[in-house]
């Protein structure tokens, strides 16, 4: 029997400390995170009467190994001392060197206050007595990663109490969290605590805006999925832009989340309630109503016997938050919030909900190599992904949703893939046949590979090719640690007779979705008009123009065995004079578009990119443009800094942060 008070109502807990109030600004500072957050919430909670209906919970101190379960032993004892006299002269400092933080004398124990209420009223939800719980607690949790603060954030309350519930406390049966986000920031710092561990699933909805709302970068992007056992355990839903509303996030809870969740089976459900996506908040751009959230907690409340525990997050309104925790709280006590919904969700709210991961695929698809496989996390629950790359793919209850003219869930069969951006793609690029196998063709077959083994060219490479590991993959043959699939290599297997760095006059970008090589994500292009305010680093192979022929045919899935050469000695003079060429043979595929970058040393320098009318296709959003998976990223710092030394790891990771923010 679920418990209940007197009057037959579910017991829902609140928690409530004043001493959270505590942490503030050195000065009085004006600041959005601020004590008043906690007590606008909960003055409204008591002048509705809530508080009388409700229990009513005093915070209590994390213990330092309960917080030492997601966070480091050096970040524990440093917010622990930083309050204390000792930092008096250096607290300033300390908080500057961090993003988006600031400390005082009551941070430590506000700190402390706030992880351990959440993780308090977690385990009173998990034992049964309390239905749900509420906890109004600051400072707010889920950009804190394992061995910082961030983002107003300086533990990660809602980590804490998950951790707590699955790895102190067996005995109470919790196998597998749910943690919905519906803060307007990305969690970044919950999304990389769990990021292995199939026993939470991360669900976060948020604005993303191609990487470039906070906390930036592409962690909130949807290719972000979990790696090893957790893989496929992590949603993101990236808005594309502000203004969302009450029905762009209820399409995402009835298209996506909720029949995860019916997959999922979760034991308990935390909720990273942060209310900066409520209408006129300053900070979050978007409009979600009182009467939204409360739909949007009333379809939780349908999964795991309505074990629901809300740690407030962000939130910046005082009149918005207090009035939408309000909305809550009458829904988890089993009232109705008035409200309707006049409005329909934003187009790029259905372009979100059938992004390439996630809707149908064309026929063609299902030709790629990614047969179904199950998943089968600790518990037992078998959970059906794709396996391209487990990693770099979502739940398959997820992959086959779409949304039809009508709005209504279909879906798809089983024996098609992801879907893509378009129905090309390629190794980099794309196709929309069915991949070449390699043929051998006698040398004495082709005889302009003799004539073309002794003549040179720069070929200038500005994506994952930087990195020689893996350029070599299309001269010698193989795969490198992150590709999917392995290149045939060419047929004249002489490696590069020079390397050289430069920087060209031309726009880096990353587009399409999908590729054989790297799975999700999108892969790095050259915009074909040169720009004397763009500089984007390249790493020139000196190869044949053989090899070049043979680059440019595994750049665009097809066999390099060919019989007439796609790029041959009139192209060659020809290009030099255009600047561009653009190749028939290659048409509709990605990487068709051969670029003349000047000479070196009297040898021309040549690269491949999109044709020219593809960029209006991006601009528009014809053609996807999409962030690059974290392991094609990888692969671009690699060039740059371990075999070029152009850059730093950071400014490499900034470079590429750049061409996926700006747009194209």
């Amino acid at each position: 029997m679920e418990p209940s008070d007197d009057h037959g109502r579910p017991r829902v807990g609140i928690l409530y400390d004043e001493r959270m109030c505590g942490h503030s600004t050195p000065s009085g500072e004006d600041h959005p995170e601020n004590p008043n957050r906690i007590r606008a919430a909960w003055k409204k909670l008591e002048s509705k009467g809530i508080t009388k209906r409700c229990v009513v919970l005093r915070g209590r101190e994390a213990d330092d190994r309960l917080v030492e379960g997601v966070h480091t032993k050096k970040h524990v004892k440093l917010i622990k001392e930083v309050s204390s006299r000792e930092f008096d002269s250096r607290r300033r400092r300390i908080a500057s060197g961090f993003n988006s933080i600031y400390l005082n004398h009551g941070s430590s124990e506000s700190a402390f206050l706030a992880a351990g209420s959440v993780l308090e009223v977690s385990e009173k939800v998990a034992t049964g007595e309390l239905n749900s719980a509420i906890a109004l607690v600051r400072p707010p949790g889920h950009h804190a990663e394992s061995d910082k603060p961030m983002g107003f954030c300086l533990f990660n309350n809602i980590a804490i109490a998950a951790s707590y519930l699955l790895n102190e406390k067996p005995e109470l049966g919790v196998k597998r969290i749910l943690i919905v986000d519906w803060d307007v920031h990305h969690g970044n710092g919950t999304q990389k605590m769990f990021w292995n561990d199939p026993r939470v699933l991360y669900f976060s909805v948020h604005r993303f805006d191609s990487g470039t709302f906070y906390p930036s970068g592409i962690d909130g992007s949807h290719i972000m999925i979990g790696e090893g056992p957790g893989a496929g355990y992590n949603i993101n839903v990236p808005w594309e832009h502000g203004r969302c509303g009450d029905a762009d996030y209820l399409a995402v809870w009835d298209h996506i989340l909720i029949p995860v969740a019916k997959v999922y089976n979760p034991d308990i459900i935390l909720i990273s309630g942060g209310f900066d996506a409520a209408i006129r908040d300053p900070l979050g751009g978007c409009c979600i109503t009182p009467y939204g959230y409360s739909i949007m907690m009333k379809k939780l409340m349908s999964f795991a016997r309505g074990k629901i525990v809300m740690a407030l997050e962000g939130g910046y309104n005082l009149n918005s938050l207090a009035n939408s925790i309000l909305a809550c709280a009458i829904t988890l006590l089993g009232g109705k919030v008035q409200g309707s919904l006049e409005i329909y969700p934003f187009e790029s709210t259905w372009r979100v909900i059938q992004a390439p991961d996630w809707g149908s695929s064309s026929d063609s698809d299902a030709e790629k190599d990614d047969e179904s496989d199950a998943l089968i996390d600790s518990s037992g629950i078998t959970f059906d992904i794709n396996v391209v790359d487990v990693s770099e793919d979502i739940i398959r209850p997820f992959s086959m949703l779409k949304v039809d003219e009508d709005n209504h869930v279909k879906e798809i069969s089983s024996n098609h893939s992801p879907a893509c951006g378009s129905s090309n793609e390629s190794a980099e690029g794309g196709h929309d046949e069915p991949v070449a196998l390699p043929v051998h063709v006698p040398d004495n077959c082709t005889p302009w590979r003799s004539t073309f083994s002794k003549i040179d060219v720069w070929y200038a490479s500005y994506g994952s090719n930087m990195w020689q590991k893996r350029f070599l993959c299309y001269i010698e043959g193989g795969q490198v640690e992150g590709m999917h699939i392995p290149c045939t290599g060419s047929l004249d297997k002489s490696l590069p007779k020079e390397t050289k760095w430069k920087t060209v006059p031309h726009r880096l970008f990353f587009a399409r979705s999908y590729t054989r090589t790297w799975g999700a994500g999108g892969v790095a292009f050259l915009h074909p008009e040169s720009n004397v305010n763009e500089k984007t680093h390249v790493c020139m192979h000196k190869i044949t123009l053989e090899q070049f022929n043979d680059v440019l045919l595994q750049e665009n899935s097809l066999s390099q065995h060919s019989t007439t050469p796609l790029f041959d000695l009139s192209s060659l003079d020809s290009v030099a004079e255009s600047k561009s060429m653009f190749l028939k043979a290659l048409e509709g595929r990605w990487y068709s578009n051969v670029i003349y970058l000047g000479k070196d040393d009297g040898i021309p320098i040549l690269t491949m990119t999109c044709p020219l009318e593809s960029i209006d296709g991006f601009r528009s959003g014809e053609l996807p443009v999409c962030t690059p998976s974290k392991k094609y990223a990888a692969s671009l710092v690699r060039g740059l800094v371990e075999d070029g030394k152009q850059l730093s790891e950071a400014e490499a990771l900034e470079y590429i942060n750049s061409a996926v923010s700006t747009p194209i």
